[in-house]
């Protein structure tokens, strides 16, 4: 993950990120050179890397080949993740699990960690989980999720009005074609999935709407307008929610910047006057031995 563990209350937030105070002495220099950027990209560089070997694992011809190597590079890499978690968990202590993305990291390893033998041997697929650690490492893609869970609110009212047209059009294609062609309409339930694939247009025409037409040639009527109002038009709703949420969120990360500039000009502006008032004490001090 990039960066940071949880933070304080005064922590700047990035996304879902917090950034904690960095801390003193040994555990400091520990917290810089975990949140460093040679580091992160190292992390980021090893779970390229471990994707390759874990789809490479799945050909036969190179397990055969190579088998043993793979899974040395496999549990090394492992070992990395763990340390770099464990050195985590002692830098940030009680703000470990503040930090989603660090409770991210925690499962995704801990399942990899798992023996994958006997009833658990399912785990072994699970093992591919690790690398979607780089949604972690990548602020990129960290802002993406941020701004999809940032526009789950706005979404439900949408969900809602499209299982209200769903329900009315599949009670109506129900009604309309359920004798002639039950196999796609005879229940509500296989309308609404007949619906379904008109809506994202998958085999739609020449598949279902065009068979419906020819028995009800005036069938368009009610297919055509269902696909303006759910493909074109309510679908397009969830793009604008999303791509608003991710301008929220790039805005949010830019003022959360120019604010951290400004207590950092701040506290330099301090430390300056702190060093003038200093050299003025000691000239002070200088001048009142000079007259002794």
């Amino acid at each position: 993950m990039t960066g940071t563990g949880g933070g304080d209350d005064g922590s700047a937030a990035v996304g879902l990120r917090r950034i904690p105070p960095r801390q003193q002495g040994a555990i400091g220099r520990l917290q810089a050179a975990v949140e460093s950027a040679r580091f992160q990209r190292g992390i980021t560089a090893l779970i390229v890397v471990n994707a390759v070997t874990l789809g490479l694992e799945t050909s036969e011809t190179v397990m055969q080949a190579a088998g043993e190597a793979l899974a040395a590079l496999d549990r090394a890499i492992l070992a990395v993740f763990v340390a770099e978690l464990l050195v985590k968990i002692a830098v940030y202590r009680s703000r470990f699990h503040r930090d989603p993305w660090n409770l991210f990291d925690f499962v995704v390893i801990g399942i990899a960690l798992v023996p994958a033998t006997g009833s658990l041997s399912v785990l072994r697929s699970l093992r591919i989980l690790r690398v979607m650690r780089m949604v972690s490492a990548v602020p990129s893609m960290r802002r993406v999720v941020a701004a999809l869970l940032y526009a789950i609110p706005g979404m439900g009212s949408i969900i809602a009005l499209l299982s209200l047209i769903y329900y009315v059009f599949s009670v109506m294609a129900t009604n309309l074609f359920g004798d002639t062609f039950p196999q796609w309409f005879g229940t509500v339930g296989e309308s609404a999935y007949s619906l379904f694939q008109i809506m994202t247009l998958e085999s739609w025409s020449m598949g279902i709407v065009r068979p419906v037409m020819e028995v009800h040639p005036y069938a368009w009527v009610f297919f055509v307008p269902f696909i303006l109002v759910t493909t074109f038009t309510v679908l397009n709703l969830f793009i604008g929610i999303v791509v608003d949420a991710m301008r929220s969120q790039h805005t949010a990360e830019v003022e959360a910047e120019k604010a951290a500039e400004v207590a950092r000009a701040a506290e330099s502006h301090n430390e300056r006057a702190q060093i003038l008032a200093e050299i003025q004490a000691l000239r002070h001090e200088i001048s009142a031995l000079k007259l002794r």
